[in-house]
């Protein structure tokens, strides 16, 4: 049996040639509005925090680390993780610009594989966007560290700032703020990344302890000219972005209280906007990113540092871009928290949703609490995502219509019609069709099925004569597979007979070895799909040279 994903899009001429030939007409159904939420995690790579569980392993124990992780976010229903890509000026993908990370197998040694390409391929496989996590300007997470021979510490010494054991690159310096640019914008352009994402660390934290003076970082700079830094490059990074992708999300996770006492009675020990020049809310009411995920890593209560009262300021302060909490299930049951269950994870999830104005999402720090399954917040998990769902739409990342595929066909072998592709060859590399191919809330309202800009791409598309239907995996001898049925919608049935078209449909347990979801552009959504198959049911063998888009059988029950 064919192996091989394509996409579910069609153009409108195919549908009117299927319906001509074949007897097919519209079914009359709608089409369900898809799930739209945003559910991160952040993978840590910094002093091994999350992944890989220690400096020094094998390529493949890595590789074999991080599939663990990501199939774990999958059958949670996560869609979206945080790879933290450079910790400390240094790489965990092939740069020529910096070194390779001391986080993987040594400061400078090549791990004998890209782990950003390795990670891109199999978090979209599963269905989960790749949002890539910088440091801008941490040079060293300890002074003590060994670096590459190619480290900016090394390179260009002049650029470095000592605050306590960490060495930063000075944000105050122009050269320090290109530098990171350069790099960022070096992984967006050869990398197929979901996203950027910057954490909290602009200019240092303050030293506990010890009273902070603007004249302890040794810049010579105010903290009012700080912020005018950090503000220009964030904006910089954001026009860079999109200037060359689009539709590659740039989102930013600032410290969780902007300021003291806002909103009234919040207190805090960090002011961001004095202490690290981040002045986030600016950046999320200008527009200059595309989300926020501040860092409310705080109970419910009490008052001084409310994660309710935190998170209602936070999404007031843009009505059209969204904020995504930072949300702690590291602290479920640890000696920072004592005492706090799972089950204020889930109370923070259910509020952050009633105040969403759009899509609702939330970020977990991070995902090896979730892997140990802390306090059983697995369990939580599950009862808070029982379905899958697309990351929401950001319309101003984009609003082109798609093209229509070419070189497809009908075949009808009497009691199957399939739709075929002459040569999955001519689709190259999956990452070079990464064309918008559905709409998942077209301005208009809900997807029409005989347009072919405003079809979604589902799951395993399936006929069958049935309500009830057994699917069997690819391949001789799989075992039969649960469905989900994520868009249980039937677009398509044939004149005179009882089998129905199920157009969005997901198997679990990725049946299909090759599955892939596209992150579409603008209104248009990443969509799970394996293939699709219209007709009765039975098997189909499509003929030499030919490549079927279906991938998946079906017989009655």
């Amino acid at each position: 049996m064919t192996r091989f994903p394509l996409f579910h899009a069609f153009s409108c001429s195919l549908l009117a040639l299927a319906s001509q030939s074949l007897g097919w007409q519209i079914s009359g159904e709608s089409v369900p509005a898809v799930p739209q939420e945003f559910r991160a995690a952040w993978i840590s790579t910094v002093h091994n925090i999350d992944w890989p569980s220690r400096s020094g392993l094998s390529g493949a124990a890595q590789r074999a680390e991080l599939l663990n992780i990501l199939n774990t976010c999958a059958q949670l229903k996560l869609n979206a993780v945080f790879l933290q890509v450079r910790p400390n000026a240094d790489a965990l993908y092939r740069s020529s610009l910096e070194p390779w990370s001391q986080w993987l197998s040594g400061p400078g040694v090549n791990p004998g594989y890209d782990p950003l390409a390795f990670a891109i391929q199999e978090a979209h496989r599963r269905g989960i966007e790749l949002h890539a996590w910088f440091n801008p300007f941490r040079a060293k997470a300890n002074v003590k560290h060994a670096v590459g021979r190619n480290h900016i510490s090394l390179t260009r010494p002049d650029l470095m700032k000592r605050n306590g054991s960490v060495l930063l690159m000075n944000p105050s310096a122009s050269a320090s703020r290109d530098h990171a640019l350069k790099v960022i914008m070096d992984v967006v352009r050869r990398y197929d990344i979901d996203g950027v994402h910057l954490d909290d660390y602009f200019y240092p934290y303050p030293t506990p302890g010890r009273t902070w003076s603007p004249a302890s970082f040794g810049d010579g700079k105010s903290p009012s000219q700080r912020r005018g830094y950090i503000d220009d490059f964030v904006q910089d990074m954001y026009k860079s972005v999109k200037s060359s992708k689009p539709w590659v999300r740039v989102g930013v996770s600032p410290f969780g209280i902007w300021r003291p006492g806002v909103p009234g009675g919040i207190e805090a020990g960090v002011d961001a906007y004095e202490h690290l020049a981040c002045d986030a809310r600016k950046w999320l009411s200008r527009g200059w990113v595309d989300y926020l995920a501040p860092q409310l890593y705080w109970r419910c209560s009490p008052a001084k540092q409310s994660f309710p009262a935190l998170m209602q300021w936070w999404a007031a302060q843009n009505s059209r871009r969204p904020v995504w909490p930072g949300i702690a299930t590291a602290r479920i049951m640890s000696s920072e928290d004592p005492g706090r269950p799972a089950s204020e994870i889930a109370a923070q999830v259910n509020y952050s949703r009633s105040l969403a104005r759009t899509a609702p999402g939330q970020c977990f720090w991070s995902i090896k609490s979730i892997m140990r399954n802390a306090g059983g917040i697995q369990k939580y998990l599950n009862r808070l995502y029982p379905s899958m769902a697309v990351p929401p739409a950001m319309p101003w990342c984009g609003t082109g219509t798609p093209g229509q595929p070419q070189n497809f066909y009908v075949a009808d072998n009497g009691s199957t019609v399939t739709l075929v592709r002459q040569s999955f060859a001519e689709m190259g590399r999956p990452g070079a069709l990464r064309q918008p191919v559905g709409h998942a809330h077209p301005p208009s309202g809900q997807p029409d099925p005989r347009n072919p800009a405003q079809i979604l791409p589902g799951g395993c598309g399936i006929c069958r004569r049935q309500r009830r239907q057994r699917l069997w995996g690819p391949g001789p001898g799989s075992s039969s597979q649960k469905v989900e049925k994520l868009f249980p919608s039937c677009l398509y049935k044939k004149k005179n007979r009882t089998p129905r078209f199920l157009f969005f449909e997901q198997l679990k347990n990725n049946p299909c070895p090759n599955t892939h979801a596209f992150p579409w552009r603008g209104h248009e959504q990443k969509a799970f799909y394996c293939s699709f198959l219209i007709g009765g049911a039975g098997n189909n063998q499509p003929g030499p040279g030919n490549r079927a888009i279906h991938t998946t059988t079906a017989q009655d029950d």
